[in-house]
């Protein structure tokens, strides 16, 4: 993102040539760098380059031609025969049969009836019948489907879903009334899911969230948002990461046009808008999914135990079938032109890597890891082809990688022989607080290992830090304020009530967590929705297990809107942190200097972005005079205090006090100022002349 984080090698081979001998993992990298060259030789061969080749849906599926005529075709490579069924034929399945074609396509032409009306029109219900080689019949829905519907528990129709066709006519299409926002230097994103983001025990709308929550993003000093759960799934439990449709928006929430809309708003508030991405596998429906498309148990994934995920009872993708690089890679394609967005989260990097045969999430950092043969160099090549593609053409998109392996080389230009990932997300931050918070007291935290846990990221490679994210919400887990302050958070987070020191203690770290780990984890910050004013409790979607209840999937915004309850100060907390961001921008300024990290007195001290920021974790002692290296002169002022009174604190801060900087070298540093630091207290000062 900054200058400092974006160093760039114009020539891996002029890199690999310096010392003269190639270690093993650079002559690995170069040999990963060859194989993605050569697919991207074979695409630009056979398919006029990677442009066109990722523009698979204007191929296959249903297209509706100037005159009338509707096109459909799909890939079946294992199919005998190929119908289409549906409204329009009065669901006679072998009546209209698909054409085969070359390498397993199959196409079907139907002109237009005699009054020059589409034969099928907006919103008709089709499926593709596929003949297997046992002669059977198989109803599936097209893997391009655009638009998908459960029907409702009213209408006794089962509950797979349905394709309809999506054709709109012009006047119901959504027009984007706004450009997309300029790519952030800092990114500071808002993790969100559009169906919780209600306050009814329901599934919210995309209209809601456009009218309603991106205004509250905006104003929280966000300027990104990461959306779960669009692509289509049929089990709403499963946060969208078991997709049965890949090209179809959920309809849970709305329909097609209204999530253009939604993504227009929050560029109209000047937010980036990331897709949750899941590429890594897929969901084992068969009628209402990809699985067994063509009647076989491969076409899209890979046969046998490789083709499956046991822990996750799910598919694992064959990213070496030519038609399935075309399917994932026009899939992204289809995300930014159809619908504007900016750019994705990969789920699932590291399941990807390495689950697929077998290997499980414990990693020591041994180069052998990555550059061995536990690694899924199918999949590793499909990513980097999946990067190279989007910032060719988009150079402003942004990825990122959910990935806990440490993988070198993931967040590098594909140029290097990298993987082309702009960020991965710093997964071993939430796992240290919890962590903490599970096993040990406030007081026996170690103030080197958390610095180590905030700062151990590979150089050069930007990482996305955060204190929580979804994963920690969910139903099982506790969320940091939860963890924090628990069963006290139904008796006492009114301002009215009686002085709690849990509630005081939980306020005080929970503000402290998400500050040291903004401005000191990594290159941007994300937070998941509700997290950033402590929303109690944890996420559940409505299953057997909970009689079908929405009670805990839903945000409960009244908390933090009710100017008499304590919510309302982590929320002010959190906006004032973006806010600081914005002024200084230490996220896109390079690494922080850690000066300081004393046990006994568990004060942690750095400087970033010409700031310097004072964390005293003691839970009692506060000290006066504390010297604080710096290596900029002048004088300093608190520009954010943790214990301001509009953040719930203690007014202990004078921020009108100036702290003149001493040119006497202290803790490796040049200069130092004398500052008071109450426990339990952060503080963040600036030079306000020299």
């Amino acid at each position: 993102m900054g200058d400092a984080m974006n160093v760039e090698v114009k020539d891996i081979n002029k890199l690999f040539e310096t010392d003269g001998y190639l270690r093993p993992f650079e002559r690995e990298i170069r040999r990963r760098h060859g194989v993605l060259q050569d697919w991207l030789n074979r695409i630009n061969q056979g398919e006029g380059g990677l442009e066109e080749f990722s523009q698979g849906y204007k191929y296959y599926g249903l297209h509706f031609q100037p005159d009338n005529t509707v096109i459909a075709r799909e890939w079946a490579p294992g199919a005998r025969d190929v119908y289409l069924t549906g409204d329009f034929n009065n669901w006679h399945w072998e009546s209209h049969p698909f054409k085969k074609l070359e390498y397993g396509k199959w196409e079907l032409v139907l002109p237009p009836n005699a009054d020059g009306s589409p034969a099928i029109k907006h919103l008709s219900e089709i499926k593709v019948i596929i003949r297997n080689h046992s002669g059977q019949l198989l109803d599936r829905l097209s893997p391009w489907a655009k638009y998908v519907v459960q029907p409702p528990k009213s209408a006794n129709q089962g509950v797979n879903y349905k394709q309809y066709v999506w054709e709109p006519p012009a006047s119901e299409r959504y027009q984007r009334q706004h450009s997309r926002p300029a790519r952030p230097k800092s990114l500071r994103i808002y993790e969100c899911h559009v169906g919780i983001a209600s306050q009814e025990p329901r599934v919210g709308s995309y209209d809601e969230f456009a009218d309603r929550i991106v205004p509250r993003i905006k104003r929280q000093g966000y300027n990104c948002i990461q959306v779960m759960a669009i692509m289509e799934h049929a089990y709403y439990a499963s946060f969208g990461y078991q997709v049965t449709s890949f090209y179809a928006a959920s309809s849970r929430y709305g329909n097609p046009e209204q999530l253009k809309r939604m993504i227009d708003v929050a560029h109209s508030h000047g937010l980036y808008v990331l897709l949750d991405v899941v590429h890594s596998h897929a969901s084992k429906n068969v009628q209402d999914g990809l699985n067994q498309f063509d009647g076989t148990n491969s076409c899209f994934f890979h046969d046998g135990a490789r083709g499956e995920h046991s822990l996750w009872d799910s598919r694992l993708f064959n990213y070496v079938e030519y038609e399935v690089l075309r399917f994932l890679l026009s899939n992204l394609r289809w995300w930014h032109d159809e619908y504007n967005f900016d750019g994705y989260r990969f789920d699932g990097v590291t399941s990807m890597l390495y689950h697929s045969r077998g290997i499980g999430e414990g990693f020591s950092g041994d180069y052998n890891e990555y550059f061995g043969l536990n690694v899924d160099t199918d999949a590793l090549n499909y990513l980097g082809l999946a990067n190279h593609l989007l910032h060719t053409l988009d150079p402003e998109t942004i990825t990122i990688a959910e990935d806990v392996s440490g993988m070198p080389t993931l967040c590098r230009p594909v140029s290097e022989g990298g993987i082309g990932f702009d960020f991965r997300l710093g997964m071993a931050i939430p796992d240290k607080w919890i962590e903490l918070l599970k096993e040990q007291s406030d007081d026996e935290w170690n103030m080197g290992n958390v610095v180590h846990t905030l700062t151990n990221r590979r150089w050069m490679e930007n990482t996305v830090a955060y204190a929580e994210s979804h994963d920690q919400a969910l139903v099982g887990d506790k969320t940091i304020a939860f963890w924090l302050m628990d069963k006290e958070m139904y008796t006492h987070m009114s301002t009215l009530s009686d002085a709690s020191m849990i509630i005081d203690r939980g306020l005080s770290l929970h503000k402290m967590i998400r500050l040291i780990t903004h401005s000191l984890g990594g290159e941007a910050y994300l937070n998941f929705m509700g997290n950033e004013f402590g929303h109690p409790e944890w996420l559940d979607f409505p299953r057997v297990g909970n009689n079908d209840s929405y009670h805990y999937a839903r945000r409960q915004w009244n908390l933090v809107d009710d100017e008499l309850l304590k919510y309302k100060y982590l929320n002010e907390f959190d906006r004032a942190m973006n806010e600081l961001e914005e002024r200084y921008g230490w996220l896109h300024s390079g690494p922080a200097y850690v000066s300081w990290k004393h046990e006994g007195d568990k004060i942690i001290a750095f400087e970033r972005a010409g700031l310097v920021f004072v964390f005293n974790f003691h839970p009692n002692r506060s000290f006066t005079g504390y010297r604080v290296g710096t290596n900029w002169a002048g004088s300093y002022q608190a520009v954010l205090s943790s214990d301001d009174p509009l953040f719930g604190g203690h007014n202990r801060i004078d921020a009108n006090c100036k702290h003149p900087s001493n040119p006497e070298g202290y803790a490796g540093r040049s200069n130092f100022i004398e500052v008071y630091t109450p426990s339990r207290t952060a503080v963040v000062y600036a030079r306000v002349s020299d």
